[in-house]
């Protein structure tokens, strides 16, 4: 049992009796390994998804290899687990988030090309009078209107 959870593990796949005879050099037939794990998922230990498939470990054969494995060792895995959770959902917040601030800032460009009124002096103050007052604070916003003043001048 516990080198077909070994392998499980790895893999996230059934695992038959012909790759843990071939696998692990198992001195055994594939035959008799289908016997065993026939035990092994009366006892409640694995499951066969369907006919033709390998068997997969149930939470009781996993239980029983991580007590063999890890004997008192539960809250430890069980705390590393949440802190890689917490860890891996932090990140995932901060990149949502800095997706929202480039989708934002891509929906305030595509806002800030398509106005039809150009002021008739092509100054910046009226273009970031356009924009709105939170626009003014941001220096990389000043640089990009001046860009886009430049272009427009070059269509005239």
């Amino acid at each position: 049992m516990n080198v077909l959870i070994e392998e499980h593990t790895k893999t996230a796949e059934p695992i038959g009796s012909k790759f843990l005879a071939k696998k692990k050099g198992l001195d055994v037939s594939p035959a008799t390994i289908r016997n065993e794990l026939q035990k092994l998922t009366e006892m409640g230990y694995i499951y066969q998804p369907h006919t033709s498939a390998g068997r997969v470990p149930e939470e009781k054969a996993l239980r029983y290899f991580l007590d063999k494995i890890f004997p008192n060792e539960e809250k430890k895995i069980t705390e590393f687990i949440f802190r890689e959770v917490r860890i891996t959902k932090r990140k995932i917040e901060d990149e949502l988030k800095l997706a929202e601030e480039l989708r934002n800032s891509l929906e305030e460009m595509l806002l800030m090309l398509d106005f039809e009124y150009l002021p008739e002096k092509d100054n910046l103050l009226e273009v970031l009078g356009m924009l709105g007052p939170s626009k003014m604070e941001c220096e990389k916003n000043i640089s990009l209107v001046q860009m886009l003043i430049k272009s427009l001048e070059e269509l005239k």
